[in-house]
């Protein structure tokens, strides 16, 4: 294709195009997350990071970093896409998080609605490999 008839979505690094990205805040890239959130989303890091810890003094130190190969092995593994998403079944194994039981278990998800076109697959795998620009696919009618 020839570049004087491109038309670039990126300007200065900031995706502009409001239609495929959506509209831009300038509140939600000055402010944080809720307090509590962020206190959360720290506890969590801690209590892994012990959890890492007393598993090299049981087992070694070998131990805790083949669980992270593991994790970043099974959290790159993913479907094409399409109507099924990837469920990641094999890292919420390892993350011991197959037995929570959040919002988007029981309300109805995104792909199951009548309004959702059905994604190009082709597209979708331009959009990975870094070939196109914009979401995989364009979620409703």
């Amino acid at each position: 294709m020839d570049a004087s008839k491109r038309i670039e979505h990126e300007i200065g690094g900031l995706k502009n195009d409001a239609l495929r990205f959506g509209l831009q805040g300038v509140k939600s890239d000055i402010v944080g997350s809720h307090p509590l959130e962020s206190a959360f989303q720290s506890a969590i890091v801690r209590e892994e990071d012990m959890k890492r810890k007393m598993l090299a003094n049981t087992y070694g130190s070998a131990f805790p970093l083949k669980q992270e190969f593991d994790r970043k092995i099974l959290s790159r593994f993913q479907r094409p896409p399409g109507l099924i998403p990837s469920s990641m079944l094999g890292l919420e194994s390892i993350t011991g998080t197959l037995e929570d039981f959040g919002v988007e278990d029981y309300l109805q998800g995104v792909h199951d609605t009548e309004t959702m076109r059905v994604p190009d697959m082709h597209h979708g795998m331009e959009v990975r490999v870094g070939i196109s620009k914009g979401p995989v696919h364009p979620s409703f009618m």
